[in-house]
């Protein structure tokens, strides 16, 4: 930044990196005199004088011009003089470009999996630690390599950063932990003249993720993103890249550029469908993107205009699960996001059942193991639920595959008939490692990792206890009991909201912000009178008993969570809660898993809330539709279609 004409003001980021240093703050201060001639100064790259400071200014320009060497700087303003300098146009008239898809951060599996695959290969992140730091003691070689590669990477994410020793050139995107194609991002839109154009090849991510919110947003609410075309790898058109991974091209205006409207497209898997179906390319205006994605004005992912039409009526009449405004926080229902345990960061306090024999302790019932009066909870994560099921899969460890280390053991329907089987965990932890505040005997969670391409999107069950890692987020709020967590998890669960969550995911994670933005059912709609015609072939298919003459839309809800999720002894303090107790107070035995039961419990719960949702029965064989992989699954089992034939069948009762 230090060229001729360039503000003065610019300098000010040289002082913040070394402001903790009095003798390179003297160095800096000779530099900056405003006697001397800076740019001559620095061509030449010495001080002729010999004090102190000038020594320090000849060290820090030596160390510069080894670093830009090394590093191989480049500036837009000096190798485009025409274009930025005086009488240009202030920008390039496009700029276009595929950006790197890597992050900052230094990953320590990939970078050890190189150069030492002991290490690499240890699934247990204070593993790696240990002998990380064994090779620190020893100085070793690859010691010295790690720490090198490590510093580089975090200076450059400082750089680049938006802390106070940031370059300040990427106040948008260079937060948090950064990758190459959202720098390249900002930075292009800096290239581009005022009423200049950039068209860029990134990762769907930047349409979607919490980080790149202030950036999409400033482009899809001021009319400045042109078009947006999201493709999916299935066709490889990056060979080296996962198939399932999306991208898109993404073309938006300078600041004096507008448009209209914002041609969209998803799931592409050519250039040639846009020619060859052209139904799937949409116009969608500033107030859509608002209206879909309140909180951030992030892009939703509609495959037509008629997913597009379905998903807007349904956010024109719901509201979203918690809206962000100037007042603050807006909560459809009482929720609290906790991710308990980081995978990584504290897998210290992860035990394996032979460290756990070690300590002392002794297997308890529930899964459980026992010290004393200390109990360690088994660790969940996403991979071992499934929708209404905490008990979906065991983890198996992966040993052999670096970037998956763990794989699922499903649980079959034979095993879950026994409600003494558990699932077996990677881990255990002490009970007393969870706050007090988030302790519970049972809590909602959902799977974090989740696919717009996978089975079902949205996975969400009652788990035991609140001992769980980063991939199975829980909601914990004081004010969610076992009656709002029922509903809300039969929300979430329902195959419209899944349809819905589809229109959002475009990553591989579910998180909590895009979870904020779906559209629920309100709590006081489950208040409202069941229809006649449903409560009559529910209580004819034994479903729902007597006891309620003019039963409410939670009367019926409320009982097929209990029976879905209460099929083991563990979730026991779930059921008493709900009031499934004998006349002692105790919770009654667990239902026994029966899958022809479960099958006419989700059918009719999915066919109740396309009715909750206001769509009728074309819209809901249309959305059904949209779930290839359930269609697959009945056509191989029963050679049919048959979740939508009984969700349609169940529908004709309330529509």
């Amino acid at each position: 930044w230090l060229i001729p004409g360039w503000p003065v003001a610019k300098n000010s980021q040289l002082t913040k990196l070394l402001k903790d240093q009095p003798e390179r703050q003297a160095a800096l201060a000779r530099l900056l005199d405003p006697q001397l001639n800076l740019v001559a100064t620095l061509a030449k790259g010495e001080l002729l004088a010999q004090d102190g400071p000038a020594q320090a200014a000849n060290f820090l320009m030596k160390q510069a011009r080894e670093l830009a060497a090394r590093e191989t700087f480049f500036h837009w303003w000096t190798r485009f003089p025409t274009v930025f300098g005086p009488g240009g146009r202030g920008g390039f008239d496009i700029v276009l470009g595929n950006p790197p898809w890597d992050r900052i951060k230094l990953q320590q599996v990939e970078w050890f999996a190189e150069r030492d695959l002991s290490i690499a290969a240890q699934p247990r992140a204070a593993d790696r630690k240990a002998l990380i730091t064994a090779l620190q003691q020893k100085n070793a070689p690859l010691w010295q390599a790690y720490a090198q590669a490590a510093a580089t990477a975090e200076t450059q994410a400082r750089v680049v950063g938006t802390g106070k020793l940031g370059s300040g050139d990427y106040p948008l995107l260079g937060g948090g932990d950064v990758n190459l194609y959202s720098l390249f991002v900002e930075r292009a839109q800096t290239l581009a003249a005022p009423d200049g154009l950039v068209a860029l090849v990134t990762p769907s991510g930047i349409a979607a993720d919490k980080g790149a919110a202030p950036f999409f947003r400033a482009l899809s609410e001021t009319g400045r993103l042109g078009a947006m075309l999201d493709f999916e790898n299935r066709k490889g058109l990056f060979p080296d890249v996962d198939s399932r991974f999306k991208f898109c091209v993404l073309l938006f205006g300078g600041p004096e550029r507008a448009f209209a409207q914002t041609r969209c497209a998803f799931f592409l898997h050519s250039l040639d469908e846009l020619d060859t179906e052209p139904e799937r390319t949409l116009l969608l205006t500033a107030a859509d993107f608002a209206r879909v994605n309140p909180n951030t004005g992030a892009a939703p992912i509609f495959r037509s205009r008629r997913d597009a039409d379905i998903t807007l009526g349904i956010y024109a009449r719901h509201p979203v699960l918690v809206r962000h405004g100037p007042q603050g926080e807006d909560k459809a229902w009482p929720v609290k996001y906790a991710r308990m345990f980081d995978m990584t960061n504290d897998s210290g306090r992860f035990l394996k059942p032979d460290e756990l024999e070690r300590q002392g302790w002794q297997r308890a019932p529930l899964n459980r193991w026992r010290k004393g009066k200390d109990e360690a909870w088994p660790l969940y994560v996403g991979r071992m639920i499934h929708q209404y099921d905490h008990r979906s899969a065991s983890v198996e460890v992966n040993e052999a595959n670096l970037k998956v280390a763990t794989l699922s053991d499903r649980t079959g329907s034979a095993a879950k008939a026994d409600p003494s089987a558990f699932p077996a965990p990677q881990y255990w932890v002490d009970a007393e490692a969870v706050p007090a505040p988030l302790r519970r005997t049972w809590a909602l969670g959902f799977r974090d990792i989740a696919r717009a391409t996978d089975v079902r999107t949205m996975i969400a069950a009652i788990v035991p206890g609140t001992v769980a890692g980063n991939t199975l987020p829980l909601l914990v709020d004081q004010a969610m009991g076992a009656r709002e967590a029922s509903l809300l998890l039969a929300n979430f669960n329902a195959l419209t909201f899944d349809y819905i969550t589809r229109q959002k995911a475009q990553t591989t994670h579910l998180n909590w912000y895009i979870l904020e933005q779906l559209p629920v059912i309100a709590p006081a709609r489950f208040d409202k009178p069941l229809p006649t015609a449903f409560t009559a072939a529910a209580r004819a298919a034994g479903l729902m008993n007597g006891h309620h003459a003019n039963p409410t839309v939670a009367d019926f809800v409320i009982p097929q969570v209990l029976a879905l999720s209460y099929t083991a002894h563990d979730l026991a303090p779930f059921a008493r809660d709900l009031g499934y107790v004998d006349a002692a107070g105790e919770p009654l035995p667990p239902i026994v898993w029966n899958d022809d039961e479960r099958r006419a419990r989700l059918a009719a719960l999915d066919a109740l809330f396309f009715w909750l949702y206001g769509l009728g029965a074309d819209d809901a064989a249309y959305v059904m539709a949209q779930f290839p992989i359930v269609r697959e699954q009945d056509e191989r089992a029963f050679g049919r279609f048959r979740t939508c034939e009984d969700v349609l069948d169940w529908l004709r009762h309330v529509v």
